[in-house]
């Protein structure tokens, strides 16, 4: 008589709705919840009771509201678009100094007022005016006062440009991760910063930041090319644009790419 076969141990089917519940816990855990391009996505919902039949609809999840519209929503809770201030109301500085005070204590620069601010530093009429888009996180009273500034030191060292020769200037007057700059042009910021680059009238100007280049009033495309006239501004003729100090920072390949670019425009300015 033959001995009967075991039966079969059929392996378990994978637990699907497990293994996705553990990923998604995963990236919460480690804090991402979020995907970052010019619109923000929520990726981790939170659970919504299901329905059916024809009470189920389409749910559209929820989008966080930009820095610039934070707290500037209407009835339905849909945010606003903020109209063009005019920052020179009061009629706009006249001397770089002036600028100054205006800088430090103008109302609606920034979203949280005049404290906090980091003022610009450097003379009047320099070789160099170096502008970022915005202070360092580190930056408490002196503006580019953290690693970014180091970096900015190296090169002015490599380069042979004295500090003295240096005017350095912000376009934004606080630490502003994440700055809309095209909304931020179109509110009127665009206009001050020409207003500073006038007063300051610097030989040269080089810009560390992509998103300078709606505030500088050029277009999106010329982003990448960086040789640039801003013909715009009478006080300078000259300007070369390049990478965040901060993407420099991270990336070395790109901090080659700008020390050949600075050796080019040397050349022709």
């Amino acid at each position: 008589m033959n001995a009967s076969k075991p039966p079969l141990i059929q392996p378990p089917l994978p637990a699907w709705r497990d293994d996705i519940a553990a990923a998604l816990d995963w990236w919460r855990n480690a804090g991402v919840d979020s995907e970052f391009s010019d619109d923000a996505t929520v990726w981790l919902q939170a659970d919504t009771p299901t329905t059916s039949g024809a009470e189920q609809k389409d749910i559209e999840p929820a989008r966080p509201q930009s820095i610039e519209n934070f707290g500037s929503t209407g009835s339905n809770n849909t945010p606003r678009t903020k109209s063009r201030i005019d920052f020179f109301a009061d009629g706009a500085p006249e001397t770089l100094a002036a600028f100054h005070d205006f800088w430090m204590s103008a109302q609606g620069l920034d979203a949280i007022g005049p404290r906090g601010r980091i003022a610009p530093r450097g003379a009047f009429e320099a070789e160099l005016m170096v502008l970022v888009l915005e202070p360092e996180a580190e930056d408490r009273e002196t503006l580019l006062s953290g690693t970014q500034g180091r970096l900015l030191d190296s090169f002015l060292n490599a380069a042979a440009i004295s500090p003295e020769k240096v005017y350095l200037a912000s376009a934004l007057p606080r630490h502003t991760p994440m700055a809309d700059t095209q909304a931020l042009a179109r509110q009127g910021l665009s206009a001050v910063l020409s207003r500073h680059i006038e007063l300051a009238q610097p030989k040269r100007l080089i810009g560390f930041g992509t998103g300078l280049v709606p505030l500088l009033g050029l277009e999106a495309q010329s982003r990448d090319n960086h040789l640039r006239n801003i013909n715009h501004i009478p006080a300078i003729e000259n300007a070369l644009l390049s990478e965040g100090l901060d993407t420099l920072l991270n990336m070395p390949r790109l901090k080659a790419r700008f020390w050949r670019r600075w050796i080019e425009w040397s050349a022709l300015h």
